[in-house]
Order: structure tokens, then C-alpha cells, then sequence
């Protein structure tokens, strides 16, 4: 097998070479490094390459994955005697104690883990530009960034070094980079992975899956790494069926919410807004009904993001002074960007009276928002209202904003995706259009009910079929395929 041979397949077919003895997963790790070498230096996605986990290759027969080179994200999911970093100079050095349950299943899964991913400062950005590790280039585009905070797993996903890679959500952080890179991102419910043996993050805001370049690889792993581990305090009923079967499933008919412009008062831009209109009459032809509606959130935009800040300063400000005592280091200008540091400094401010009310300011956003499921089965939306920006463009400014601003910015480059944050819900982006001029993606997000990743697979297996999107290929990809 060759790079060209290799980029071009997802997970799912090379395990099934892998399995048929066509390829082995040593080879496969061979070629995904070698990849990793030419791509890299162009955008700088990728931290750390590390030796390949001999258990994972002695086992690939077995497993879904079969040895199928895997990313880690710098965050969250850890392996024993691995650095993480969370894309931070206060954290740099700091190796972690244990493997993460979901490390463990995706070993059991077969994914060969190879190295780390790029990302923003303890994930509050959803552009990857850090002082510790630089910008990431986004790979259709190398003017532009690739979102975050999940930015170097799908950039490196994009680009061809491994056919998916580990990915966050805690406010859109694996539905932006996805978007912005051409990927398949699915952020799932609340409780379907589990994130210990670390405590829920954000009061149950974020949610730990991947990017990858096909619906069945997300349902495939979706299908080997969901469910509860001990002590979770978040429990899901299990699927009525495996996702990777609603691929192959009878298409579902469903009722279709269409929003295209965000709860801000903000506009999408007339590309992104023609590409969803696009999206909309592809559903009708699918056999959907669609219509138009006004997303009610339960509270003023105002107000929506003050809960969010304050949710987020509240725990981002113990989990930084819990590294700084990990390494330490002090909590200054020399170790924290000026973003984190005011949200650091803004959670030290509040009280347990400031975090309770925010609590309930999101218990209104979540009852409104299941209404609106009574309805529609599925809502319809851009990922995001604007193409990805220039890199530096994001941060310019920085300094200037306190805590509450930083992330009042934060929320409107993405006004789409945090709501699914919120109430728990499940919601995937799709790579459904491209804009002519820059060659960047655009990206489509349907969000369901709670529990029901089912709809979203059944709805995003029809549109791979009819928008297809695997014959695109970014400007940057390994030489032997470049065009």
C-alpha cells in the first residue's frame, strides 16, 4: 500500500485490509507517519508523534479498527505516562497518571494512537492558535484557521494523515472544526461517552467523540466506545439498534425544522445561507418536509450567554490553578494567553449563589428547546454563519476583553452549535457544500431530541448518498495524491 492508497480510504476499509491480510497495521502506522512528515510542516496540526501501542497491533484481528492509525486531541482522553498539554504554557511537561475509560475502548476498538492534535488554550476558542504550539493552517486554504478547540484533529483528519481522529464538544468544538475542514462531526447526548475517570465537564456541557471523513466511521466508533463506565453520573439507555446499521436502514421520513439565521440577530452570509437553502430542497427531494422556525431559547440572547460564561469561568478557573499546582508554574502573562487569564480571574469572582442561577438559566434553555422537538424531528441549520477566518483575524484583540467579553466573541463566531451543549442533545455537521471563491467547506448541522444519534446517522448516511462530499480533496494532502 502506498499514500495514495492509503489517504483515500476511511478507518472502516482499512481494517477490513488489515483483517484480510492485504496490509498490516504496522504498515498502516508506517504510512500515516509518513504522511504526517510531508503534511505537517504545512499546518501544523499534529504535537507529538509517539511509538506505535504494540497490544493494539497484536489484537487488530479482532477489533472494528484493527489498527487503524488514531489522534489523540491534547486534552481530556489520556494515556498513562503521556504529556497533555491542553495547548497551554502553564501545562507544558504534564504527563497524565492513567489511561481515560475512553482511551481504553479506543484500544479496544482496535485504533492504533499515535500522537496528539493541536489545539486552542484549555479549549475556549474555537479558532487553534495558541502560543504554545502556533497557528494550525486549515488544509483547503492555508490563509485560514481550522476552528476549535478540536482544530488539529480535524485538520489532520482533513488532510489525509489518519482517517479520524479524537475530537471535544463543550460548545461546538468537534461541530466548528469539522465544518471548517470538511469533516463529519458528531457532538453526542449527554452520558453516551464517558469522560472518566475525570468528572463531568461544565455541569455535563462537553461530550468526547471524534471527526472522520464518513458517516460510517463515526457510527462504526460511535457504536464501539458508547455507554457509561462506573460511577458516571450521566446514563444513557443504550441504542435499540447499532448505528452503523442505520446506515442500511430504511430512510426514516421526518419532520424538518429550518433555521438560517442564528438566535443573535446576526445574518449568515449569502454563501452559507444559499448552501443550506440548497440542503433544505435536497431534504424535500429525500422525502422530508421542511419549514421554516424561530429557535425560542427560554431567555434573551443577553442573558443565554451570560449563564454560558459563567458556567465556563467557573470551572475554567479551578482547572487552571489545578495545573499550575500540577507543574508549578504561576498563573501570569509568561504561562497564560490574555483570553484564558481573564476568564480565569472573571471565575475567581464568582459565587456558588452565581453559579446556581446560571444552572437555572440553562434548565429554561433546555425546556424550551424540547418543545421544538415535540415537533420537528430533526432542526436544520448552518454549522456555522460565516466561512472559517484568516488566521490571526480571530484573536486580534484579545487583550482588550475581559472573561465575559472573550467568550460573548467566542459565541458569536458560533451561535449554532452550543445550544446541543446546553440541553445535552445530540447534533452532527456534515460537509454538504464548498464556497467557490476561497475553496473552503461549508457545513450543514442537523440537531435531534435527546438520545437519538439513530435520526442523525439515518439522515447523514441519505445525504452522503445524495450531496456527496468524498470527491473533494484539500490543497494540502500527501504528495503521491496531489493533483
Amino acid at each position: 500500500m502506498n499514500l495514495d492508497e492509503y489517504s483515500a480510504l476511511d478507518g472502516l476499509a482499512l481494517a477490513e485490509l488489515v483483517r484480510a491480510r492485504q496490509v498490516t497495521a504496522a504498515e498502516l502506522s508506517v504510512l500515516a507517519r509518513d504522511a504526517a512528515a510531508q503534511i505537517n510542516p504545512k499546518i501544523n496540526a499534529v504535537v507529538e508523534l509517539w511509538e506505535d501501542d504494540q497490544a493494539v497491533l497484536e489484537t487488530t484481528a479482532e477489533t472494528t479498527f484493527s489498527g487503524v492509525p488514531f489522534l489523540l486531541k491534547d486534552m481530556a482522553t489520556t494515556l498513562a505516562g503521556r504529556q497533555v498539554e491542553f495547548g497551554s504554557r502553564l501545562a507544558a511537561g504534564l504527563t497524565a497518571q492513567q489511561d481515560s475509560a475512553l482511551a481504553v475502548r479506543f484500544r479496544r476498538a482496535g485504533l492504533n494512537m499515535i500522537g496528539r492534535t493541536t489545539m486552542p488554550e484549555f479549549a475556549a476558542s474555537t479558532t487553534t492558535e495558541s502560543a504554545k504550539d502556533g497557528a494550525t493552517a486549515n488544509p483547503w486554504n492555508l490563509r485560514h484557521g481550522v476552528g476549535g478547540s478540536s482544530g488539529g484533529s480535524a485538520a489532520a483528519v482533513a488532510a489525509g494523515i489518519v482517517p479520524l481522529a479524537h475530537a471535544t464538544d463543550a460548545a461546538g468544538s468537534i461541530r466548528i472544526p469539522a465544518a471548517q475542514n470538511g469533516l463529519v462531526g458528531l457532538k453526542p447526548s449527554r452520558g453516551r461517552t464517558s469522560h472518566a475517570p475525570a468528572a463531568e465537564t461544565m455541569n455535563g456541557m462537553a461530550a468526547q467523540f471524534a471527526v472522520s471523513r464518513t458517516v460510517r466511521d463515526s457510527a462504526a466508533l460511535l457504536d464501539a466506545v458508547q455507554g457509561a463506565a462506573p460511577g458516571d453520573p450521566f446514563v444513557i439507555a443504550p441504542p435499540r439498534r447499532a448505528y452503523l446499521d442505520e446506515l442500511g436502514a430504511e430512510p426514516v421520513t421526518l419532520r424538518i425544522g429550518l433555521l438560517v439565521d442564528p438566535a443573535n440577530g446576526s445574518k449568515s452570509s449569502p454563501q452559507i445561507a444559499a448552501a443550506i437553502d440548497e440542503v433544505a430542497r435536497t431534504a424535500e427531494r429525500l422525502g422530508h418536509s421542511v419549514e421554516p422556525f424561530s429557535l425560542a431559547l427560554g431567555l434573551s440572547w443577553q442573558a443565554y450567554v451570560e449563564a454560558i460564561t459563567v458556567i465556563w469561568a467557573a470551572h475554567a478557573a479551578p482547572w487552571i490553578a489545578g495545573v499550575a499546582e500540577a507543574t508549578g508554574r504561576l498563573i501570569d502573562e509568561s504561562t497564560v494567553e490574555p483570553a484564558m487569564l481573564a476568564l480565569y480571574r472573571y471565575g475567581k469572582s464568582l459565587t456558588a449563589t452565581d453559579l446556581v442561577r446560571a444552572e437555572e438559566a440553562v434548565n429554561l434553555v433546555s425546556r424550551s428547546v424540547a418543545k421544538h422537538f415535540e415537533r420537528h424531528h430533526l432542526i436544520l441549520s448552518p454549522t456555522l454563519p460565516q466561512l472559517a477566518p484568516e488566521l490571526g483575524e480571530y484573536n486580534a484583540g484579545q487583550s482588550e476583553l475581559d472573561g465575559p467579553a472573550w467568550i460573548r466573541h467566542v459565541l458569536d463566531e458560533a451561535p449554532f452549535t452550543v445550544a446541543a451543549n446546553l440541553t445535552g442533545t445530540p447534533a452532527i455537521s456534515l460537509p454538504l457544500a464548498q464556497d467557490a471563491a476561497t475553496g473552503l467547506p461549508i457545513a450543514a448541522q442537523f440537531w435531534a431530541a435527546f438520545g437519538r444519534e439513530d435520526l442523525l446517522f439515518n439522515i447523514a448516511g441519505q445525504f452522503e448518498q445524495g450531496m456527496p462530499w468524498q470527491q473533494r480533496r484539500p490543497k494540502v494532502w500527501p504528495a503521491s495524491v496531489a493533483e
